[in-house]
């Protein structure tokens, strides 16, 4: 019991929550997208191509809940649901261009590189997100430095590719 009031902090983080501005703007979005395809012809690392992909399907899911926002469409669960269907796109844009390959990644977890890589940066964006949030409520409600919002999911995913072409 007191591992789990431990855990169920934890596990609420990576959960989506209401989207209060756009996450970012369309261009920026397209961008991610030709990025994301362009690193792919380049030969980079399937695992860094799902962990943008990840992210963009991510971002395109807090899209699809300004969507229902705008409309009116509420139920149970629907930002959750919203995300997950996103990301679980990864599966319909690589179908009959990559095989299924699942690798051991630390010796810990048998799974295909792209699908880790889109989990971790679904995660990623979603606790960027928050961050973003929180520090923009710690300083009355401004961004430190204009696009912030865009600077901190670039730099963090690139963190996170560094360390995903070092360790696989």
């Amino acid at each position: 019991m007191r591992l789990l009031s431990k855990l169920l902090p934890v596990c609420g983080a990576f959960v989506p929550g209401a989207v209060f501005a756009n996450p970012a703007c369309p261009i920026c979005t397209i961008a991610i997208g030709a990025g994301v395809g362009v690193a792919e012809s380049l030969g980079v690392p399937t695992s860094v191509v799902g962990l943008w992909a990840g992210a963009l399907l991510t971002l395109l899911g807090y899209w699809a809940i300004k969507f229902f926002d705008k409309r009116g469409w509420n139920f149970p669960g629907r930002n959750a649901l919203l995300i997950g269907l996103s990301v679980a796109m990864i599966g319909f844009a690589y179908v009959g261009d990559i095989d299924y390959t699942p690798v051991w990644i630390c010796d810990v977890l048998y799974i295909d590189p792209i699908l880790f890589g889109a989990i971790i940066g679904m995660i990623l964006f979603i606790l960027v997100e928050k961050l973003y949030e929180w520090m923009k409520r710690k300083n009355g409600g401004h961004a430190h430095f204009p696009f912030e919002r865009v600077v901190l999911p670039v730099v963090v995913l690139a963190l996170a590719s560094w360390l995903f072409s070092v360790c696989f």
